[in-house]
């Protein structure tokens, strides 16, 4: 369970002193930015009242910011910037989040910035046809099912945040894993399927921008490694589990 803390700071500053309030957290914003405590922040102005302004800062946990950063080198600096507007504070508290949480229908999921379904089965088709001409992947791949390449796109479809048809058809994240049970995949191999599934993304046709494109391949760098773990002569099985959801800034926790 996670321990991070959200801090809320309500201030209420005068129009004619709002400049110099905007400018003072902003030198006060790099010593946040250089605190291991925190984890982001924000500031944030009403658009009813320019007078009021809400902090918020994660940090990551409430003992660290109270006993870490406040005890730390970089608080004195701190305090100096923004200690004239501490009589301005109307609430400053420490709130835990909950399980709420969620994004609206305005950001799309990945599997439909990608194109949906077919931009998947275009992925993996090319992607495959790669793999038999490596030298170095195609003895791990020898003997492939003629439908494996069509799996391998309703997981990732579903990776992606698209409709459940791997878990329907196949099962979930341990029937994925118990095919790479025993394979003995290397890292440069892992390395080479990384790199080509990158080119396949660019010759189907994938999203080029930085934000889909950094986003994919957090996957397909997570997985593999995943991948390599449990193919290796130590791994155990995981406990079935559901197939991962990756979505914007997050990634799924460790399934072991």
């Amino acid at each position: 369970m996670t321990t991070q803390t959200v801090e809320y700071i309500r201030y209420r500053i005068p129009e004619d002193r709002s400049a110099e309030f905007l400018s003072a957290y902003t030198r006060a914003s790099a010593l946040l930015a250089a605190a291991p405590q925190c984890v982001d922040f924000e500031l944030a102005r009403c658009e009813e009242d320019f007078e009021h302004y809400v902090l918020r800062i994660t940090w990551t946990s409430t003992e660290d910011h109270m006993e870490g950063f406040r005890k730390s080198d970089l608080f004195p600096d701190f305090l100096a910037e923004i200690r004239p507007y501490i009589p301005s504070i109307q609430e400053m508290r420490h709130y835990k989040p909950t399980t709420v949480r969620g994004t609206g229908s305005a950001v799309p999921t990945l599997y439909d910035w990608a194109g949906g379904a077919e931009a998947f089965a275009r992925l993996t088709s090319v992607f495959y046809d790669k793999v038999r001409a490596d030298d170095l992947l195609a003895p791990v791949f020898a003997g492939l099912a003629p439908d494996h390449a069509e799996h391998v796109a309703l997981w990732l479809a579903e990776v992606f945040g698209g409709p459940a048809a791997y878990s329907e058809i196949q099962g979930g994240h341990g029937h994925m894993v118990a095919k790479h049970m025993g394979r003995g995949i290397t890292e440069p191999q892992r390395r080479r399927w990384v790199n080509l599934i990158q080119d396949a993304a660019d010759e189907a046709g994938l999203p080029a921008d930085a934000e889909f494109r950094s986003a994919f391949l957090a996957y397909v760098e997570w997985g593999t490694r995943l991948a390599v773990y449990f193919s290796g002569p130590d791994a155990k099985p995981p406990a079935e589990q559901p197939v991962p959801k990756w979505t914007w800034g997050s990634a799924p926790p460790y399934q072991g």
